[in-house]
């Protein structure tokens, strides 16, 4: 389904001429330099198409590219120094022997540039283009192209070449009569077919997929999704060639690798990363959702200068009007990849319809609501979300799979997975006493956590149906649930340490926060005992009033310290402290700066 629902896809961007989305046989390529010639074959120019600021070459259209696992196999028509040439170019990160093999297979690779050459375009092939290149090629005398000035920059970056008639806009590859005898019958396509797979159809099976850039984590020059390299992973008699035990089309695998590697190209808006997931996402036919879902779930970065506010705003608001536009009704798909080796994993694999995406992505903003400073994002990325479970709030140190895991349950409406509780709790309690290189105290139960740990409760309730009153978006007085209570009641006795004391090197949270969430019949004694030393220290009698009428709310529902707490209830201890903590700042702000009332 997934091969088929990308074979789909890219005969849509061929339908709708999607620019730099190639034919069959073709593929979008970056060619730095570019060999001028006249009709005669005589070298005129060597052309840079690199852009100034990075140095990128431009990308052409041209004859696929060979997979270049081992030996020696040329592209049509461009290719390395190497193989147009028979030129080395040294390598200076290669030790001595590699460098030594390659300059001996320099003219091997030549040879084999030339061959093929040939036998895709013989002599009764006549093409004013394809004349000069061959011209070019049986002469065999390239100094005055090496004499080039550019011939320095080639030498440095080792690009490609293609050529060119100083006549001509577009490459030799990309006349219409060298394309038609590109695409004819091939000598090395096999001659036998089989049923494709994906398509039903008989075709020619493609024995070596295209590999497949642009996945996090894989290696530079590609991996695969579908691949065989062993007799093991084979049946059926098929393992004197790797594909046959997969039959897929060339026609379709040429479609899946070419639309999936567009999606996920540099650039593209319809690519995020999601963790160690490589997520890509399209409809069935063109839809506005394709360019929206980056605005929905992607971080803006520090420097953007904006946020997701209002795309979450619109689509949270379509969603409650419950009339959604005929074209909602399209399939809509999203893939999760992340690399293995020189092989890619699929992550997840989402399947529905746009107007059910947008309910399930507007349920999930709704359950981690909860309320914040007015300088924080009204609504958390994935990023955020995901990063606020890592040591030190790295990407590199999330969890393996639960970012794939996590996209899976928003996308299916399910509780967020087990492990993500765990995974807040633990960092909650990590850096309960964390503080900066400059003596700044850090939160442990930051906006993204109790968001988080809020919407992991709030769909735990609702799918297990669970008795446990749900916890809201601000403040709960009405909230009897132990773990609640208990949280409150902490940060009401650290206000109450802090209110007596100042600032300290080491507060009731840096000391008891770990083991009053877990244990509160461990330190809660103590703390209402300190407490009572604290508050005669409070110059505000007024403080002190209300701080005491906190406390004998909070107690009014708790008849004793429960020896321990579940995980679920640890997470509404956190939920409780931060609620009451947020409670304390808003009476701040509205005293402009002045005691609390």
């Amino acid at each position: 389904m997934i091969l088929q629902s990308l074979t789909d896809y890219y005969q849509r961007l061929v339908d709708d001429q999607s620019p730099g989305v190639a034919s069959f046989g073709f593929e979008a390529k970056e060619i730095p330099f570019l060999i001028v010639l006249d009709q005669n074959g005589n070298f005129v120019n060597l052309r840079d198409t690199r852009d100034e600021n990075n140095k990128r070459g431009r990308k052409f259209i041209v004859p696929q590219g060979e997979k270049k696992t081992s030996g020696i196999k040329a592209n049509l028509l461009w290719d390395t120094p190497a193989y147009v040439l028979g030129k080395y170019i040294p390598d200076e990160k290669k030790d001595r022997n590699k460098q030594q093999k390659q300059e001996q297979n320099v003219q091997k690779q030549h040879r084999a540039f030339v061959e093929r050459f040939n036998k895709k375009f013989p002599p009764s092939f006549q093409n004013e283009g394809i004349n000069a290149v061959r011209k070019f090629l049986d002469k065999n005398d390239f100094e005055k192209l090496y004499a080039h000035p550019k011939w320095q920059d080639v030498e440095k970056t080792n690009g490609s070449l293609s050529f060119i008639l100083e006549t001509k806009q577009n490459l030799v590859c990309q006349d219409e009569d060298v394309i038609m005898q590109i695409n004819s019958s091939s000598g090395n396509e096999q001659d036998d077919e089989n049923i494709c797979l994906v398509t039903g159809k008989r075709d020619t099976t493609a024995i070596l997929h295209t590999a497949i850039k642009g996945v996090w984590g894989a290696q530079t020059s590609g991996a695969n999704i579908v691949s065989f390299n062993q007799d093991a992973f084979c049946s059926f008699g098929k393992w004197e060639a790797q594909g046959l035990n997969a039959p897929v089309g060339s026609k379709a695998q040429f479609a899946y690798t070419t639309a999936l590697n567009t999606l996920l190209a540099k650039g593209s808006r319809q690519r995020m990363q999601v963790g160690d997931a490589s997520t890509v996402f399209w409809a069935k036919e063109k839809h506005p959702i394709e360019q929206e879902i980056l605005d929905l779930f992607a971080d803006p970065g520090k420097d953007s200068g904006k946020d997701n506010t209002e795309a979450v705003r619109s689509l949270i608001s379509s969603v409650k009007t419950g009339v959604y536009p005929p074209e909602d009704d399209l399939p809509f798909y999203m893939l999760g990849l992340s690399p293995n080796a020189a092989r890619i994993a699929i992550r997840f694999w989402y399947e529905g319809t746009v107007k059910d995406f947008k309910q399930k992505v507007c349920d999930h903003f709704q359950d981690i609501a909860i309320e914040h400073s007015h300088n924080e994002p009204e609504y958390l990325s994935l990023f955020r979300l995901l990063v606020c479970t890592a040591v030190d709030g790295k990407a590199d140190n999330i969890q393996p799979n639960l970012a794939g895991e996590f996209m899976q349950s928003i996308l299916k409406g399910t509780p967020y997975p087990r492990s993500l509780l765990p995974a807040v709790l633990r960092r909650i309690k990590a850096e309960q006493a964390k503080k900066s290189p400059d003596g700044r105290v850090y939160q442990n139960v930051t906006y993204p956590r109790a968001s988080l740990i809020k919407g992991i409760l709030a769909r735990n309730a609702r799918f297990y149906l669970q008795k446990e009153k749900e916890v809201g978006v601000s403040l709960d007085r009405e909230n009897i649930n132990i773990g609640y209570r208990l949280g409150r009641l902490f940060a009401v006795l650290e206000r109450v340490q802090q209110a007596a004391l100042g600032d300290i090197n080491a507060t009731i949270r840096d000391r008891f926060y770990g083991a009053a969430s877990t244990n509160p019949v461990t330190v809660f004694p103590r703390l209402m005992k300190l407490k009572n030393y604290h508050l005669p220290k409070i110059e505000s009698k007024g403080r002190v009033v209300n701080l005491e009428k906190e406390i004998s709310e909070i107690l009014s529902e708790v008849v004793s310290f429960p020896a321990h707490l579940s995980l679920e209830d640890q997470g509404r201890f956190a939920i409780g402290y931060y609620h009451e903590r947020n409670e304390f700042f808003k009476k701040h702000e509205k005293k402009e700066g002045g005691e609390e009332e």
